[in-house]
């Protein structure tokens, strides 16, 4: 009971201390532009179908994935990027294989299979889709990469 009551005076006293919030001061970070039935719906980009290997723009760049990976299932039991791009499956398949890189734990040592911090492609393998860039940009690829 003792700790109920307590509970209680402390409460309070957190309501007493913190100022009201006023509805009015509110702002939604769309600003005053109401939702509306007639709103412009966004048309979801196109996923870019099979297609050769995208250029790299700068050394040590992950390779873009050109392809979609929607449905690809990447969990602790299975991973779907390695149906195709395994070292036993790249050949059928017409994919390109897996970098010895991803066989090569953070000490150094070579494994057997691929390493668990190369498991998940997608931390640094992007998927690409046919947009517009959201920013102006203005980057160029170093000279020793053109044309590669």
């Amino acid at each position: 009971m003792k700790h109920l009551l307590k509970s209680t005076i402390i409460m309070l006293g957190i309501a007493l201390v913190v100022p009201s919030i006023n509805a009015a001061e509110l702002e939604s970070l769309r600003g005053n532009n109401p939702l509306s039935e007639n709103a412009k719906k966004p048309v979801p980009k196109k996923w870019q179908s099979d297609r050769p290997p995208i250029k790299r723009d700068f050394v040590q760049q992950p390779p873009l994935i050109p392809h979609t990976t929607e449905d690809y299932v990447i969990n602790i039991k299975s991973n779907k990027c390695l149906s195709c791009h395994s070292w036993a499956n790249y050949k059928d398949k017409g994919a390109t294989k897996i970098s010895l890189t991803h066989f090569t734990d953070r000490d150094g040592h070579d494994l057997a299979n691929v390493s668990a911090r190369r498991y998940f492609c997608t931390q640094c393998h992007a998927p690409q889709v046919d947009a517009k860039p959201l920013v102006q940009n203005t980057f160029k690829p170093v000279k020793g990469i053109i044309g590669r």
